[in-house]
């Protein structure tokens, strides 16, 4: 608790900014878009952010965060960021890593003991490595949601990893894996001595000046937290997810896999540091062979991910061949979506991230969802950019 409050502290206290949010650029493009997406019902509120290497290109906030108060969205809304957790959990790995505390090719059982009796189908002994807990090949059996929200620590999910049958041989198959990305955070609290959310915001979020990022919102954050709905067949968008209940939230695990909550800026903050392959305002958070590593994809020829033509680095998805959804990236483009429909990619090539908060559950593949996509084409095109478009679905 007391790690905890002193990462709330950290937030209230820190007088950096993340990204300037003052007379920021927009894109006429993208704002127009977006304006189709609300008039067709698909979102309520939403902002969009493009920043290059050093700079922001794009900000804008359209519609609002509440359907029935009213209240604007605004463009230091805070969004249920969900999945979009993942690569910030696989940058936190990564700093350790760099300071020679964590092999990815070692046994998870080096860092995390229990794992030493775990059995894969054919009986033998699981020899689980770190990465494959990152890359979703761990073959690991999963957490069911409401186990995941009653836990008070990620330890307390351990046991789900050896007590339940292994749902494939190690390396074997890609199955995107809740409990796999929280056991290597399990790895990051055992290896650094401190629980993940104070981890991340001492070698993260405060080093960016990642203000409005974590796990736990204090009341004023609250106030700037962006309902969500969810989307039914007769095309509505009726209230899916309570508000933010501050007593219950603070006795809730960090989750590794979906728990953070964040705004664009804060989010871009952390695209412009990969983006500068680990260099951040003159700061290098990670070594530039940490970041091609954290990027490169070590799924092989597996189908993985939610798009065609993509592959999976360390807990994060990356562009194999840009096609469909992902045609107007460049190859190598990586990034992560939520389940709330919030995106972030990040095209090393061309030097440009793109960063889409929305609150909108109910998608079916909020990765491939036409938001995303109007979104991404929107900026591509206002950039000045082209791309193959055979394979384009409209």
């Amino acid at each position: 608790m007391l790690n905890r409050l002193f990462s709330t502290l950290i937030l209230i206290t820190s007088c950096a900014t993340a990204l300037p949010l003052q007379a920021a650029p927009r894109l006429a493009a993208i704002d127009g878009a977006m304006r189709e997406m609300l008039a067709a019902g698909e979102i309520y509120g939403v902002v969009t952010m493009v920043v290059d290497r050093d700079k922001v290109l794009h900000l804008g906030a359209l519609g609002t965060r509440n359907r029935d108060t009213k209240l604007p969205m605004l463009e230091d809304t805070i969004f249920r960021i969900a999945s979009m957790t993942k690569p910030i959990t696989g940058v936190a790995i990564m700093t350790l890593v760099d300071r020679g505390l964590i092999d990815l090719d070692a046994p998870v059982a080096r860092y995390l003991p229990e794992f030493a009796t775990i059995t894969s189908p054919s009986g033998q002994v699981a020899a689980i490595t770190v990465r494959q807990l990152l890359n979703h090949t761990s073959g690991l059996a999963e957490a069911t949601h409401q186990e995941k929200q009653d836990a008070t620590s990620l330890s307390e999910l351990l046991p789900i990893c050896w007590e339940r049958p292994m749902l494939s041989e190690p390396g074997e198959k890609w199955t995107y894996s809740q409990s796999a990305v929280n056991a290597a955070a399990s790895i990051v609290e055992r290896v650094s001595g401190l629980p993940f959310d104070t981890y991340l915001q001492r070698t993260i979020f405060r080093p960016l000046g990642m203000v409005d990022t974590g796990h736990y919102l204090d009341r004023e954050q609250q106030k700037r937290l962006a309902t969500a709905y969810r989307k039914d067949p007769a095309k509505e968008l009726p209230v899916a997810v309570a508000h933010y209940d501050r007593r219950r939230m603070s006795a809730a695990a960090p989750l590794a896999n979906t728990g953070l909550y964040s705004t664009a800026s804060d989010y871009a903050s952390f695209c412009q540091m990969l983006l500068n392959r680990g260099s951040y305002k003159q700061k290098q958070l990670l070594s530039e062979a940490a970041v091609e590593e954290l990027t490169r994809i070590t799924t092989g020829a597996m189908e993985t991910g939610f798009v065609p033509g993509s592959g999976w680095a360390v807990a994060t998805g990356v562009v194999r061949e840009p096609m469909g959804i992902t045609a107007m990236l460049s190859k190598g483009s990586f990034g992560h979506g939520g389940g709330f429909g919030t995106q972030a990619w990040s095209d090393p090539v061309r030097g440009v991230s793109y960063i889409m908060m929305i609150q909108r559950i109910g998608f079916g593949n909020g990765d491939a969802c036409i938001i995303r996509q109007r979104f991404q084409e929107s900026a591509a095109q206002a950039l000045g950019f082209s791309w193959k478009r055979e394979h384009q679905k409209e």
